[in-house]
């Protein structure tokens, strides 16, 4: 629940029919295989492959551990453009984007340290076709991220256990006090490069709801409109009631 770095595995169309495209899931920090399988099977009905990214909480303070992820995720990506060249769509729920995603977003853009040449992840970046934001992106802090571990549905419990919940509460009040100077800086990078993705040329869909207390929908809201204001082209879909994360399809 609170590790390092993630994983991060393929899930193939299985209809037999022609490759439409990929669409590279981030998915919510602790989450399991079994949560995104309902989408992967979205996906493959509709003709496209899934590289499924699960990134751990811990990458929100150490950013180094992000990028290490981000980068294995895209070296993965280029080999199979290189094979097989088609479009590619970025997915992102809750905290996936702040603790893997926007790294993928950097490296890229040149703006991040790379393990591969930039013309390989130039193959990458001229392939993206579209964005998709479900519950996100969060102006994420601890709290938020300790909240979501917490939540029932998460725990698969009614009431998290008082042990569990002290040990929550605890390591993120130190990871405050450790990191709060820099945490600040981060989260103002991870902002300026979302919102630099605009230049990518690529449309935006972004799925909220309005009672959301995790990703609350006047942040989500003000995200959309300033993508709109740098030229994006975006498609906001707001629900007035629905849980965090799981929204239209699960």
């Amino acid at each position: 629940m609170w590790g390092f770095g993630g994983k991060f595995y393929w899930g193939r169309n299985e209809t037999g029919g022609k490759i439409e495209g990929i669409v590279v899931v981030f998915a919510w920090m602790s989450s399991q295989e079994k949560h995104l399988k309902n989408y992967v099977q979205l996906y493959s009905s509709l003709g496209w492959n899934s590289l499924i990214c699960h990134p751990e909480f811990l990458n929100v303070f150490f950013p180094e551990k992000a990028t290490s992820l981000a980068a294995d995720i895209l070296n993965e990506l280029v080999k199979e453009l290189k094979t097989r060249p088609c479009p590619v769509v970025f997915a992102s729920f809750s905290g996936g984007p702040k603790a893997c995603m926007y790294k993928v977003l950097q490296i890229i853009d040149g703006k991040c340290e790379a393990q591969l040449n930039p013309d390989e992840y130039r193959l990458v970046r001229d392939s993206v076709a579209g964005h998709i934001y479900d519950s996100s992106p969060a102006d994420f802090t601890s709290d938020v991220g300790t909240r979501f571990l917490l939540k029932p549905t998460v725990l698969k419990v009614s009431h998290p256990p008082r042990l569990v919940s002290w040990i929550a509460n605890g390591i993120a009040s130190s990871l405050d006090a450790l990191f709060l100077n820099r945490f600040e800086s981060q989260r103002a990078e991870y902002w300026q490069t979302l919102y630099s993705s605009v230049f990518m040329g690529a449309p935006y869909l972004i799925l909220c709801s309005e009672d959301d207390d995790l990703a609350p929908y006047q942040i989500i809201c003000n995200f959309a409109q300033r993508l709109q204001e740098l030229g994006g082209d975006v498609k906001l879909v707001k629900w007035n009631s629905s849980p965090h994360i799981i929204i239209g399809i699960i």
